[in-house]
């Protein structure tokens, strides 16, 4: 019987996005190798992580030394230092590393990192921001995840309004445009819900659509 060799990632940077990245890999039972210049912030993680080395990942030999190149994915969380997140961008690339995912700080920063080939461009601060806002402004949004550019993923906890009706009832995808894709309900997760599935008090509906069409749905369900 053949047994498929779990995924191995490479945190470098390990900020608050970074080592936040890195724990919980670690806790999902992957193999992780923590990067940091930074002496003492790769002895914080070390309990925590696989390796964890403190090493300039600007510096070519260094990661090949590092065995890099032999890492499934390969995740780059430099904070301040755009220079750095770059340079260290294009190294990883060069070396043939197979997945790419570059923490930005700007648009114009993500941009760069995708024309030198990062297969995935994160915005941690945006993105939170995002999740802040969208709570503040209606308490039943539990999360918020950007897709694209038009569309999103959020969770949105059963107001008083809709509890007791069924999809069929609450018809979101012809008054909103948007799909229920799946209800939580406590550890249970319901994935493709029927439309004669019930929302019961302390449902969690995950829906995606449209960012324009979700804002509506949120306003018409924020009671």
């Amino acid at each position: 019987m053949h047994i498929m060799a779990k995924k191995q990632y490479a945190v470098i940077g390990m900020g608050r996005f970074g080592s936040s990245v890195a724990n919980v890999l670690s806790d999902m039972g992957f193999d992780v190798l923590a990067i940091d210049r930074d002496e003492q912030r790769t002895q914080e993680i070390s309990n925590v992580v696989t390796h964890a080395v403190s090493a300039d990942s600007t510096d070519e030999e260094a990661l090949r030394a590092l065995g890099i190149r032999n890492f499934d994915v390969v995740v780059v969380s430099i904070g301040e230092d755009i220079q750095a997140s770059i340079l260290t961008t294009l190294i990883l690339k060069d070396m043939g590393i197979s997945t790419l995912v570059v923490k930005a700080k700007t648009e114009l920063h993500g941009k760069v990192l995708e024309k030198i080939g990062a297969d995935k461009v994160v915005y941690p601060e945006r993105d939170m921001g995002m999740r802040v806002a969208h709570h503040l402004a209606s308490p039943n949004i539990l999360d918020y995840i950007e897709l694209s550019d038009d569309y999103s993923i959020l969770e949105m906890k059963a107001s008083s309004n809709i509890v007791g009706q069924n999809l069929k009832q609450l018809d979101i995808r012809a008054r909103y445009g948007c799909n229920v894709i799946a209800i939580r309900r406590g550890t249970q997760m319901n994935i493709s819900p029927y439309a004669e599935d019930s929302i019961l008090q302390d449902d969690v509906l995950i829906i995606v659509g449209h960012k324009g069409n979700l804002s509506k749905m949120e306003l018409a369900y924020s009671k």
